[in-house]
């Protein structure tokens, strides 16, 4: 086969959605299939909007000969009106990968009623759909009507490596001093870090230490507040920035933290937190999204509601004081990675609906 992947920016951008795309462009080439990388340059969420109108990027694609042509939902606001022209010309399916609904996500209902005409407008141009979650693929139904060719495809935990040893579980939680806990993911506002950080504040300092993995160059202006913040409470010895970490370095993090957390994130699927569950970290994770999905309150992990601090300190709490608890959870963190599929498996299953999609043409889509 012959793919084309249309996507914002660099392939090797640190976040979920990036790596994701990352990996099945790997196993694709590992299979013998020729993907090419089309990348747009990622701007404001209007100025993309002017894409539709680029003579340079329409021609580009048209005169590509693709068998399938992949886009990354991210970009819809380049190609909604880009795929009705792209569909009568290139007569071959297009597919998106969708790890995330921009228009149901936590922000003011005017902003998201711009972005659910647009985001709508562009899920009804294409012809399959590539979802990360249950989750993803029942919101994008409520806006589509009518089903069309689909997988769900979730992401794995096994990236970063697993917890060697489950008698390391025990010997970390005894140690003594305060919880370690860690965030993953980068600095910018819908990552809702500034509240996490707030709450937090409110807890006994002997209790808990908050390491944040994620880029501080994002969103330079929400980096500032946060580090404002941490000054304000003057919890700068609670709380540690480290910047982007991936590989060996996030996995000998995770290895030695007790706990996960990032209560108020919207995730579509919730990766970090399953490589966190990888090296047997308890999640505490958002009630809203598709983290319930893996993380079953009281047993692996706690679901939180929007902006719940008190919930999440008392889990903290009850975690710090009852180590038999954390380890009990820590166990049933490290079995949920463990049933979970693998990312070979889930390339797999994506390899085959793409061949199939191939093979069919818009036959199989229509």
């Amino acid at each position: 086969m012959r793919l084309g992947l249309i996507i914002y920016g660099k392939l090797n951008t640190l976040t979920g959605g990036y790596i994701y795309d990352k990996i099945l462009v790997e196993y694709l080439q590992e299979c013998g299939h020729h993907v090419d990388i089309i990348s747009y340059l990622r701007r404001n969420y209007i100025r993309c909007l002017l894409d539709n109108f680029s003579p340079n990027l329409y021609s580009k694609l048209v005169t590509s000969k693709y068998d399938i042509l992949l886009q990354d939902e991210l970009n819809h606001p380049s190609l909604f009106l880009s795929n009705h022209r792209l569909q009568k010309k290139l007569k071959i399916p297009i597919a998106t990968i969708v790890h995330q609904v921009l228009c149901r996500q936590p922000r003011s209902k005017l902003r998201n009623w711009m972005f659910q005409t647009i985001e709508k407008h562009y899920l009804k141009t294409v012809d399959a759909f590539i979802f990360n979650s249950r989750t993803t693929r029942k919101t994008v139904e409520s806006l589509v009507n009518g089903k069309r060719p689909s997988i769900v495809a979730s992401p794995a935990g096994d990236r970063l490596g697993h917890l060697l040893s489950a008698d390391l579980v025990e010997s970390r939680a005894h140690k003594g001093g305060p919880l370690q806990l860690v965030f993953v993911g980068n600095i910018l506002p819908n990552k809702r870090l500034w509240a996490l950080i707030k709450g937090l504040s409110r807890l006994s300092p002997e209790k808990w230490l908050l390491t944040v993995v994620g880029s501080l160059t994002m969103d330079i202006p929400y980096a500032r507040r946060i580090k404002k913040l941490i000054m304000d409470k003057k919890i700068s010895r609670q709380v540690r920035l480290v910047g982007p970490k991936d590989g060996t370095e996030l996995a000998q993090l995770l290895s030695v933290s007790h706990v996960f957390i990032m209560p108020y994130s919207h995730e579509g699927f919730g990766m970090a937190h399953l490589e966190a569950m990888a090296f047997a970290l308890p999640v505490i994770g958002s009630a809203r999204g598709a983290i319930k999905e893996f993380v079953i309150p009281g047993q692996n992990g706690f679901l939180i509601e929007p902006d719940d601090s008190k919930t999440v300190n008392a889990c903290l709490n009850n975690l710090y004081h009852d180590r038999k608890s954390l380890i009990e959870m820590s166990h049933a963190a490290l079995q949920t990675f463990k049933a979970r599929p693998k990312w070979n498996e889930t390339m797999e299953s994506i390899h085959r609906f793409l061949t199939r999609l191939a093979k069919s043409g818009m036959e199989f889509v229509g």
